[in-house]
């Protein structure tokens, strides 16, 4: 299948406006197929030729007004229109589509607790042709009116309210004018819970197996939803451009969420079915606002071209952290953006993929391209630009800017620098300086204090900076003091003055006497690595858990974080800090934040095989102390987590074994369907279960996550058998959906099991890039991002993967990935042998 350029989306947005389609799809034809009957009225500005998209199983019939046209005609997913006049025309298209079992296109599901089939779609950025016929991109915007033919106990959601005319037979709401990638339907016997907020209809839907659990959260769901709609209309001038709010919970989603205007697509992960943390909740709250941002900016105004992805994911980024923390009673969301999401950024900045946030057009030349910036560039770097935008140019300029933006620019589409036009024109500030210096260039800032003494036991700060971004940030000055009470003198630090610093500097900056810990970019309004003078850096050592806000504790994680990944600390001095200060944390973020990096990338990656042990006897030994710290059960989040960890890193069985047999940990908590599985998966790894006991907890658990727990377990298995099996299931057969895919992949690879999995390291290279050819972009994600040998950090891993990208041309989605994991590999060997 051809890909679309950069170049024929302007050749053709300049040749036609499109102003409807009627789109009827039947949806009872099999469990293969639908039909799709499409009708596009568009008009030509000049005579001329041009094509439209579609990629069928079958293609009927076509005719443009009313004069039939050869579907032999179809050139892969293109049909020729030729000798066009300007003018009105009318074109017909009758069809049939295939079912996706990867999330592209329309996916279908059958949940296997109940055998009840459920269907959504997942158009971006360029799937909407398996749906129906379209020129499919995102400047030729236009109505859609939609009717759909379903089984009669279903439920059909689309853009706009639907209605139900009997027989099966569904009809949508038109659509104000939006952009072909937009378009959404979801279908099946979906549960709903409805309200009304300011006179529009609220929904949520969800499988029916998970009815219970969405029911159990719904007030929840509805009160952020509600906050966030408020937040915003007191934030945005123009009101909410659609005529209804649902929020489908979808099974086998490949992303977070999806921001359809008027029925936004979440994965079903997000109806919790066991136990989750409140940072967990906050993340699904964060993601509530992340999408209803994107109804303004990416649906209401939407970019122009793929160039300008950034456009819409940086702002719905932000202002999703931003609203959450502002309307909801999640206020701390910015230190988990801080530990968490951030780092995805600081990652992906420091690759050779990396990428401006906003590139030139011209290196995102077509949408195979444009679909691998999708990334912690354009999500988190972006969201962390704009947030030392909003820092620099101050809110009420920034927001005024927004809303500018809106007014110029609403149903229709933008270009950055449009945006930057809006900005600057409700501002004196040099707002296109900016953008060049934060937008247009790669790589992330290092800024490292140097003090040095003056006259009267006073000291001057200079920040010594590599790279050339201004920045404003704040540094925190911070004395030893004596908590009340307390028997450790020195492990707790007080604030003595937050100092505003533009950088580069003028002039030093005075300090006054020198503090205990100096630190740069305190309270993580910019996006740069930071480092700390030798004095400061024995007080992180000693007393990092005693800074008083969490914030300020996620910097200097970041920084510990960032100094191991640039071989400046060792991996096991990260874990001694985690072993210190991690029993005294008290913010969920932080501590999953910590034992994540800890125990994936340290204990996972950065030690070598002798020195694995040991790590995670360490963490290992942290996280019981967690566990018995909890024991009163006052704060049950911290001790999920503290379990959930415990189980990773277990290397001997006996104790989660008995967990698993009693069904409960000593204390609290019951195991849950997700801890059971992930119990099991562990022992799986260490050779303490097997297929008898695996199939004994599907029998128990027979839902959906169920049988990837199952699949993920019998991958793990440490069994020539089973690993033959699990192989040929991801790379020799076809019929695997993504989420079973992804289940595989994650058992399959494991430390432990080195000599075993030898065999498939050089395999791998020669099997992900046939199957990614056959399976396509989200198969070829799936599988260089979790089928990946990641545990075989050496030389022979890295060259065969290097040979693999210079001679076996693998799909652009895969390649990538590849760039990325090769570069981490060869990363993780610079730790070692630092």
């Amino acid at each position: 299948m051809s890909v679309l350029t950069r170049d024929e989306a302007q050749t053709r947005a300049k040749l036609l406006d499109v102003h409807r389609y009627t789109i009827d799809l039947d949806l009872t034809t099999g469990d293969d197929t639908f039909d799709s009957r499409t009708v596009i009225r568009f008009t030509l500005r000049t005579d001329g030729d041009t094509f439209v998209e579609l990629k069928p199983a079958q293609l009927r019939s076509v005719a443009l007004d009313g004069q039939p046209l050869d579907p032999e005609a179809l050139d892969g997913d293109r049909l020729p229109l030729k000798n066009l006049t300007a003018g009105e025309h009318e074109l017909r298209i009758d069809a049939s589509m295939r079912y996706s079992r990867t999330g592209e296109g329309m996916h279908r599901f059958t949940d296997p607790t109940d055998d009840e089939t459920y269907l959504y779609t997942q158009l971006c950025m360029d799937d909407a042709p398996r749906v129906f016929a379209a020129f499919d991109q995102p400047d030729l915007k236009a109505v859609f009116e939609l009717t759909v033919k379903a089984p009669e106990n279903w439920t059909v959601l689309a853009n706009g309210i639907t209605e139900h005319l009997g027989d099966g037979h569904w009809q949508a709401a038109p659509t104000p004018q939006i952009s072909t990638y937009l378009v959404a339907v979801a279908a099946g016997p979906y549960h709903s819970v409805t309200t009304e907020h300011r006179g529009l209809p609220f929904g949520l839907h969800c499988r029916r197996s998970l009815a219970p659990y969405l029911d159990a959260d719904a007030d929840e769901l509805f009160e952020v939803t509600k906050q966030c709609y408020d937040r915003y209309h007191e934030k945005f001038e123009e009101p909410y451009p659609f005529d209804s709010y649902d929020q489908a919970f979808v099974p086998e989603f490949n992303a977070g969420a999806m921001e359809n205007p008027g029925l936004v697509t979440f994965r079903d992960e997000f109806v919790y079915r066991s136990a989750v943390t409140d940072t967990e909740r906050q993340t699904r709250a964060m993601v509530i606002a992340h999408e209803m941002a994107h109804m303004w900016f990416g649906d209401l105004v939407t970019l122009r071209w793929w160039d300008d992805i950034w456009l819409n994911e940086s702002f719905a980024e932000y202002m999703g952290y931003q609203t959450c923390a502002e309307a909801t009673r999640f206020a701390d969301t910015w230190t988990d953006f801080g530990v968490a999401r951030k780092a995805w950024g600081y990652e992906a900045d420091q690759r050779p993929s990396t990428h401006p946030v906003a590139p030139d057009p011209e290196v995102v030349p077509d949408t195979a391209s444009a679909m691998l910036n999708f990334d912690g560039i354009s999500y988190a770097k972006g969201a962390s630009a704009l947030r030392q935008l909003v820092a620099w140019l101050g809110e009420k300029d920034f927001l005024a800017g927004i809303n500018t933006h809106f007014a110029r620019h609403k149903f229709a589409n933008a270009t950055l620098a449009d945006f930057i036009d809006s900005l600057a024109s409700s501002t004196e500030r040099d707002v296109h300086a900016w953008a060049e210096t934060w937008l247009r260039t790669t790589g992330v800032d290092t800024l490292k204090p140097q003090v040095t003494p003056g006259d009267e036991g006073t000291y001057t700060l200079q920040v010594e900076q590599t790279g050339s971004r201004p920045h404003r940030i704040a540094v925190g000055l911070y004395d030893r003091t004596l908590a009340e009470g307390a028997a450790d003198t020195g492990r707790h630090l007080v604030l003595r003055e937050r100092l505003d610093l533009d950088i580069p500097q003028t002039a030093p900056q005075p300090i006054g006497k020198r503090p205990a810990l100096l630190l740069l970019n305190d309270g993580d309004l910019s996006y740069a690595k930071v480092r700390f003078d030798a004095d400061s850096f024995d007080t992180v050592r000693a007393a990092l858990s005693g800074l008083p806000d969490p914030l300020t504790r996620a910097v200097v994680w970041n920084a510990l974080r960032d100094a191991v990944r640039d071989g400046e600390l060792a991996p096991t001095a990260y874990l001694e800090a985690a072993r210190t200060h991690l029993p005294h944390e008290t913010d969920l973020a932080l501590v999953q934040g910590v034992l994540a990096f800890a125990s994936v990338q340290v204990a996972g990656r950065y030690v070598n095989s002798e020195e694995r042990p040991a790590a995670l006897a360490t963490l290992t030994s942290l996280c019981r102390d967690l566990i018995r710290r909890t024991e009163d059960g006052d704060n049950p989040g911290l001790r999920l987590i503290a379990v959930r960890h415990f189980i990773d890193v277990a290397a001997h069985p006996d104790t989660i074994a008995a967990w698993l047999a009693d069904g409960t940990v000593p204390g609290g908590p019951e195991l849950d369907p997700e801890l059971r599985w992930r119990v099991l998966a562990r022992l799986a790894v260490l050779d303490a279960t097997d297929e008898t006991a695996i199939a004994a907890e599907l029998d128990r658990d027979p839902s959906a996550t169920g049988q990837e727990g199952a699949t993920r377990c019998r991958a793990a298995l440490p069994d020539a058998a089973a690993k033959r099996t699990a192989w040929e299931a991801m790379f020799a057969h076809d019929d695997l959906s993504n989420y079973l895919f992804t289940a595989t992949a994650q058992g399959f690879w494991q430390p432990e099991q080195a000599e075993l999995l030898q065999e498939y390291v050089p395999r791998y290279f020669e099997d992900a890039v046939a199957l990614a050819a056959r399976r396509g972009p989200a198969i070829a994600d799936a599988a260089g991002r979790y089928a990946f040998p990641a545990y075989a950090v050496d030389a022979d891993t890295l060259g065969h993967g290097e040979r693999c990208l210079r001679n076996a041309e693998p799909i652009p989605a895969l390649r990538r990935k590849l760039a990325d994991q090769l570069d981490d590999l060869a990363r993780a060997l610079r730790v070692r042998e630092s």
